[in-house]
Order: structure tokens, then sequence, then C-alpha cells
């Protein structure tokens, strides 16, 4: 597992406010409860406290400088990126029935170029990163849906590409405007890794009084919560562990698997929503297939993940909450399990 985030005081009642028939506005609507929520949670997060030199960093000039330096590298950024997100995942076209044509290179880069000079541009107007997902997190909605169309294994390259080109751009900033910086990274990475778009459209055919709205909105104010303690446990169970990234304590890796956990959450909610498990038979299963064992992420470990998550939602939501979950997260702890995938090798 590879966003940082802590609980907020979040009024999610904008679930509950959706009319029968979806419109755009509700689809940002909706959006701008996520970002608030997991925005305003990462500016408390220890890993990115700003220390007394971020405030100097917030000066108009310097986030111009900021600005003008990752203009400069941008280019050279996202070309590495691929050739790493090429190295890690080459092989997997062929071990997975990938078309080999489906991946266009220049056309991946050149989409998440776009979205990334978005965040730049943001980032150097000083528009908050609450302010600049609601642009961004509709742009990456697009570019997911574009993608995960044609195939949804395919997201998992351009979520790779993302991630490294948001790695690399760090590697030329300041300790300070990477503190400031990183939040506009978190929402590129959740929008692109998360189905909110799905989960937002989902939620928009539900009558306000509905129960399994309500569910969905009161797993949605405590899960960032249960990722920070899910983690927390996990990384406590393992503490040698090793992944691709490094181990399960850095901030990296702790950023990506408090997303991931906070991810299978999201499609939870999708699942819910529209009564089936399709989205993780069809995106959420053959992604994480094609892209943990190159993390090095075991299938012990993503099951001691979905273990403690089930634990937690357990503890924090209501009983008729948890009944109504309860069957897509054994599901996925079936989907998920060691068995499945020792009977197929």
């Amino acid at each position: 597992m590879q966003s940082v985030a802590r609980s907020s005081d979040l009024d999610t009642s904008a679930l509950l406010n959706v009319p029968l028939k979806p419109a755009k506005s509700n689809l940002y609507s909706l959006a701008s409860v996520w970002a608030r929520r997991y925005v305003a949670a990462v500016s408390k997060d220890p890993a990115f406290q700003p220390a007394s030199v971020v405030d100097h960093s917030r000066s108009k000039d310097h986030l111009r400088q900021a600005e003008a330096k990752l203009q400069r590298v941008i280019r050279h950024a996202s070309a590495k990126a691929w050739g790493k997100t090429e190295g890690l995942l080459k092989d997997e076209l062929h071990r997975h029935g990938i078309a080999a044509e489906l991946i266009n290179p220049w056309e991946i880069a050149g989409d998440s170029h776009r979205v990334f000079e978005s965040a730049i541009q943001a980032y150097g107007d000083g528009m908050s990163a609450q302010k600049m997902s609601l642009l961004v997190g509709y742009e990456c909605g697009q570019l997911r849906s574009k993608y995960t169309r044609v195939d949804p294994r395919l997201i998992g390259f351009v979520s790779m590409q993302c991630h490294y080109t948001g790695q690399m751009l760090l590697a030329h900033l300041t300790l300070a405007e990477q503190r400031l910086f990183a939040p506009y990274l978190k929402v590129i990475d959740d929008y692109l890794y998360m189905p909110l778009r799905d989960a937002y459209q989902a939620a928009a055919q539900y009558d306000t009084d509905s129960e399994t709205l309500r569910a969905v909105q009161r797993l949605l104010s405590v899960s960032t919560r249960i990722a920070r303690k899910v983690y927390k446990r996990v990384r406590c169970q393992n503490p040698g562990y090793h992944s691709y990234s490094g181990r399960l304590s850095s901030d990296v890796v702790k950023v990506s698997s408090i997303r991931d956990i906070e991810m299978f959450q999201i499609y939870l909610c999708l699942c819910l929503l529209e009564g089936n498990v399709r989205s993780v038979q069809e995106q959420l299963f053959p992604l994480c297939v094609m892209l943990y064992p190159r993390l090095n992420v075991s299938w012990e470990l993503v099951q001691e993940m979905l273990e403690a998550m089930g634990w937690e939602m357990h503890k924090r939501l209501l009983p008729g909450d948890m009944m109504q979950f309860l069957p897509y997260l054994r599901t996925l702890s079936h989907m998920f399990s060691k068995e499945v995938f020792e009977a197929a090798t």
C-alpha cells in the first residue's frame, strides 16, 4: 500500500441533500464536501505541519518563485516519471493480457501534465488546495473515467505516472515549499485512485431519507479516522515489513497506505449505493492484482487491513449501517484472501 488525512469536523449532510435526478451542480457540491474534509485534515497532519519558515514561503513572491521552479522542471519530471512507471509495470501488459496499443505514453504523460499545470498554477496564485480541488478534482474525475472506460487497469499506469511526477516535483522544492505543495498533490492522487465521481453520481439517485444514503454519509464522516487506526494497527503488526517504496513507518508509505484504506472504504460505499460489487470486480480487484505484487504488498497484508477495517467500522457505525455494509465487506475479504491467490498459482 502506498493520503495523509486526519479526521475533522465535516458536515457530510450534502450527501443527504441530493435530489432524485442528478445535476452537475450536485457533483460539484459533493466534491466540495470531500475536498473540505481531507484538505483541512492534511494541514493538521504532523508530517505536513508548517514550520515557522513556511509562513514566509506563503508570500506572493515566494509562491511565484516556487511556481516558476515547478514549471521549469515539470516536463523533465513527467518524462522521468514515465520511465519509472514503464519500468514498474511493463511486464504486467503481457501477464494481464492488456493490449499494448492501449498504452499511449504521450497521451498519458500529456493528460497528467495538464492536471499538474492546473495544480501548479493554483499553488502559484495562492489558491487554497481546498478550492483548487474543485477544479482539479473534476478534471481528475474525467481523466479517470476516460481510462477506466477503455480498461479499468489503465488507471494504474495513469495513477503511477502522476504519483512519480509528484514525487519528482517535490524533490525540487525546499522543505517549506514541500509542506505547502503536498496537499495539492494529495488532491490529484486521491481523485485518481478513488471512484469519487462514480460515488457522487450513484448517491444522486437516492431520496434524501434513504437509509442507504445515510449509512454512506456516516461512514464517510469517520473514514479517515478508520484509515489511520487501521494503518497504525497493521504497521504495529508488521514492524519489519518493507514495501517497494520503503518501510511501513516511512512517510511516503504512510501516505499511500492511508489513501488505499480510504479507497477501499469508498469502494464499499459505491457497492452499497449501486447494490452490487461490479465496481470491485471491474476496477479495484484488477488494479490491485496488477499493482500490489509489483509494489511488494502481500495479500496477507491486505487481508489484515480488511479485517482491521471491519473491526473499526463495527466500533464506529450504527448496527443498522454495519449490517448494510457487511455483505460487501465479506465479499471483499473473500476476494482478496490469500487462499484465492494460492489457488491461482
